[in-house]
């Protein structure tokens, strides 16, 4: 059956969920774009058409495309937009339990049907385009999506389901996505994957994050590269060297732990020891001095007990990260895990949630005032109220601490590198004076 082609005048897309989402939805502008629609992201203004790119993850993550999806609908049913369509990882696995219950919505869409979606629009796909899209984040930063998908049998996860096996993308296509966005503004990069690590093992045989970070250090007006998803699991150390050597790539590292108990990261499939971890974390700090150090973990997943939970809470405190995120665990279908017993209550989880960020705090805040007097070079996002806020090369957007600068330290350009002293510290920001 051939799909309709509906054409329209004005696009706006609205991206749920993570930054790879963001890359897609990205891509997907950039594609309307060049086939002659206006596309912007999350302004319904004028808009006859709304894509939204769902999110599929967690319950919480569900329930909000959910919401969104039937927001836009009370939208058509009352004329203000006459064409509503759905993308995404909620879509790729609900459609079909989706679609009956909310036919205000034209058409569903998976992760991997950007083509069909575009010709429903009446655009033709162009594979020419690979690598040019608009950041819409930032004119300054952006998220780079360096591979798709994920081999890993992580119990709990059902990315896999939503966006298949691993799938690394060239090193010369990501090498000229990074020019085209340093091109149009971008200075500073975001590394992106479902798993950092594994990328390059389906092109070229072996590992070869190290060698794309090299590579993409080397192009010109690209200031900062960071690197998020690192899975610790068979960690490719050989980035370490590459992270010492090169001044435009940030010493951070977001390194999902998500548990240390042996019993638990067994039960997960982590294919990781608490030990392992621990030797990995260890030669990290060793050979990058200063390095920032980001991590999640996830309470309340089948078979942890609270001698589980202590065990988290002494690891927490002897590492000190510097940044740390907490998911409670709930079941996804389809998963290893949600064919087990879901026997901590959410009560439990809560607390126990609580207590860890409880903990970071006061990490955090102890972090910060270490800095207290340093000189820092800070990227400046944007401005808030009567400060001008920044970041560090410790620090990612959205996720991270900032860096407050008063306005009154004189003007100071969104996108500018500045140097800055660090006045004052607060748990999760940091007050600075321009140099």
């Amino acid at each position: 059956m051939k799909t309709k082609s509906h054409k329209t005048n004005k696009v706006s897309i609205v991206t749920l969920g993570c930054s790879k989402n963001t890359v897609d939805s990205e891509v997907l502008q950039s594609q309307l774009a060049n086939g002659g629609i206006q596309a912007v992201h999350e302004d319904a203004a004028g808009a006859d058409t709304i894509i939204i790119n769902t999110c599929g993850f967690i319950d919480n993550a569900k329930q909000e495309s959910i919401d969104t999806i039937l927001a836009y609908a009370e939208e058509k049913k009352a004329g203000n937009i006459k064409q509503l369509i759905v993308t995404g990882c909620l879509s790729q696995r609900y459609e079909a339990d989706l679609s009956p219950e909310i036919p205000e919505v034209d058409k569903w869409y998976g992760t991997f049907e950007l083509p069909q979606l575009l010709k429903h629009v009446g655009v033709d796909y162009k594979k020419e385009l690979l690598g040019e899209r608009t950041s819409s984040v930032s004119k300054h930063y952006a998220y780079m999506k360096i591979s798709e998908g994920c081999d890993r049998p992580c119990s709990f996860c059902a990315i896999p389901l939503m966006r298949g096996k691993h799938v690394s993308k060239s090193m010369e296509d990501l090498v000229q996505e990074a020019k085209n966005l340093v091109r149009d503004g971008v200075k500073e990069i975001m590394l992106i994957a479902q798993d950092s690590t594994y990328y390059g093992i389906d092109l070229y045989g072996e590992r070869r994050l190290h060698e794309l970070m090299d590579r993409l250090s080397d192009v010109e007006g690209l200031e900062w590269i960071r690197l998020h998803y690192a899975y610790p699991s068979k960690f490719p150390f050989e980035v370490l060297p590459i992270m010492n050597s090169k001044p435009n790539i940030c010493k951070y590292l977001d390194i999902p732990i998500q548990h240390i108990s042996d019993n638990v990261l067994k039960t997960m499939r982590r294919g990781i020891t608490k030990r392992r971890t621990e030797e990995v974390l260890d030669r990290i700090k060793a050979e990058v001095s200063g390095i920032a150090l980001r991590t999640t973990l996830l309470l309340g997943h089948p078979g942890e007990y609270e001698q589980d939970f202590e065990e988290i809470k002494q690891f927490v405190q002897r590492y000190e990260f510097n940044r740390l995120g907490v998911f409670s665990y709930s079941h996804e279908e389809g998963t290893h895990a949600g064919t087990l017993e879901d026997h901590v209550p959410e009560e439990v989880k809560a607390a126990r949630a609580e207590e860890i960020m409880g903990m970071q705090y006061d990490i955090s805040f102890k972090n910060n005032l270490k800095l207290v007097g340093t000189e820092q070079k800070v990227l400046i996002d944007r401005i808030e109220g009567d400060f001008y806020m920044g970041r560090t090369q410790y620090d990612s957007p959205e996720v991270d601490n900032e860096v407050l600068i008063p306005l009154d330290n004189g003007y100071m350009r969104v996108g500018d590198f500045i140097q800055a002293k660090i006045v004052e510290a607060e748990a999760f920001d940091l007050i600075a004076k321009r140099v």
